[in-house]
């Protein structure tokens, strides 16, 4: 049983560790920068330790000073969250060698996923399908071209290391290519230290469907069922659901089961502990493929939890410590519909520009079936340093009209003054006819806002 952790995050999820945490009479140490020194996360632990100024070079992604504090509080296990270090096998294996429960994968396992070309190589392994592309790393411009040729664009240029959109770029033709394939490679270098490469085929019109899966240290491994990602913006997910809507029609009915089945084997084949995302691109006709697995929890985890009846986080804590699952597949019962909305603190007019600043009135919605997910507070002064997301707004209804209708009601209660934030956007995309149908792709929100999505924030805002 652990007796105290530490959490190496900040923000929202800081605080949903440090909620799972207290629940199981477990206390927690809180790391924090200059500039959140008044965040809410320093406020809930039992203990808190400044690591660092601002930037999160100089205190987040300070392995050494995160460590430090580790000893000084005395801790059993360090949770990192999502961000930051939670995907670091590096760190993990620095923990392990001071003693130090590392809540998450093993580093093997982290490392086995980390290089997407690798984990493509174990997917083909599983058996489980992989959109066409290189074979490793593309090294040169001229490779770049070849590979392009061969497989036919559209094709994707997609980073080797990190996520979060980084270092990827769509190109349709021979001259975008070459300037893509540089910049993607520059970016990757700035955003992760690795400006490694690879080119797959783009699926085009796709939807982003991704399984929740948890692994135990005896080689349990089970999955909780899928999440629909595809509301994305610039690859950065801004709402989430589940069940997917695609999987519920009728002519994909099979497809779940096929799905759930591939993420479990390509989780088993990895040897997977703990908490884990496989992610998956389908295109129109109900064909899968590989995208990526991420070793950490998701910060769209909540959807999930509300269906499913499992607290998460807890289930990472428990596995850490050594407890085996005391779920089985069977236990799993995907009971009604839930739907995540990302609140971010950008200006939906200015291109989603970052809105720092202070928060001077917050009101929170209410009511049965709507959480709240969040750090901020009325007074609450949000750094430049960070994301820009301040919380997650979650509802759950018996079905998917009443999720939706339970989210529309609760982001026309939400009052804030001080920054912008992207509710608006969010409000207009609740009420278009296609998204309410269920009807969307990846590209849905470009097309929104190419459209009449304009006049749709105007008249919600």
């Amino acid at each position: 049983m652990f007796e105290k952790i530490l959490v190496a995050n900040r923000g929202e999820i800081a605080v949903r560790v440090i909620r799972a945490a207290k629940e199981l009479d477990i206390k927690t140490v809180a790391v924090y920068s200059e500039a959140d020194a008044n965040s809410m996360h320093v406020q809930m632990a039992d203990e808190a330790i400044c690591i660092g100024r601002g930037p999160s070079p100089e205190s987040y992604l300070r392995i050494d000073r995160i460590i430090s504090a580790a000893e000084i509080a005395d801790v059993d296990a360090i949770h990192p969250g999502y961000g930051f270090l939670s995907e670091n096998a590096h760190f993990a294996e620095i923990c392990e060698s001071c003693n130090i429960r590392f809540i998450g994968p093993s580093p093997a396992a982290m490392n086995a996923m980390e290089d997407k070309a690798v984990s493509r190589e174990l997917a083909k392994k599983a058996g489980v399908a992989c959109p066409p592309g290189s074979e490793g790393l593309v090294d040169t411009e001229q490779e770049a071209l070849e590979t392009a040729k061969k497989i036919g664009y559209p094709v994707l240029i997609k980073a080797v290391a990190g996520g979060g959109g980084r270092g990827m770029r769509v190109v349709h033709n021979d001259i975008s290519l070459i300037k893509g394939y540089h910049t993607a490679r520059a970016e990757a270098e700035k955003a992760f230290g690795n400006s490694g490469v690879y080119i797959e085929k783009f699926i085009e019109n796709p939807r982003h469907i991704e399984y929740q899966i948890l692994g135990d240290s005896k080689g349990k491994i089970i999955h909780l069922g899928e999440r629909d990602c595809s509301i994305q913006r610039r690859n950065q997910k801004l709402i989430e659901e589940t069940p997917s809507p695609f999987l519920e029609q009728r002519a994909f009915r099979d497809l779940r089961k096929k799905m759930s089945k591939a993420a479990v084997r390509l989780a088993e084949t990895a040897g997977y502990t703990n908490a884990g995302t496989v992610e998956f691109v389908v295109d129109e006709k109900g064909n899968f493929y590989f995208l990526e697995m991420n070793k950490r929890i998701q910060v769209e985890h909540p959807v999930t939890e509300e269906v499913t009846g499992v607290d998460l986080v807890q289930q990472q804590i428990l596995i850490a410590m050594g407890e085996p699952l005391r779920i089985s597949q069977g236990d799993i019962k995907q009971i009604g519909h839930s739907v995540e909305c990302r609140i971010n603190a950008e200006d939906p007019f200015g291109d989603f520009r970052p809105s720092p600043g202070r928060i001077d009135m917050l009101f929170t919605p209410g009511g049965r079936g709507v959480r709240w997910d969040s750090h901020v507070y009325a007074g609450y002064t949000i750094p430049p340093y960070y994301d820009s997301m301040i919380g997650k707004l979650i509802t759950y209804g018996k079905d998917r009209r009443d999720a939706m209708n339970k989210m529309s009601r609760a982001l026309s209660e939400f009052m804030i003054t001080g920054i912008k934030t992207t509710i608006p956007f969010q409000q207009a995309i609740l009420q278009d006819p296609d998204f309410r149908r269920g009807v969307y792709t990846t590209h849905f929100i470009s097309r929104l806002l190419s459209g009449g999505g304009r006049e749709l924030i105007e008249v919600r805002s």
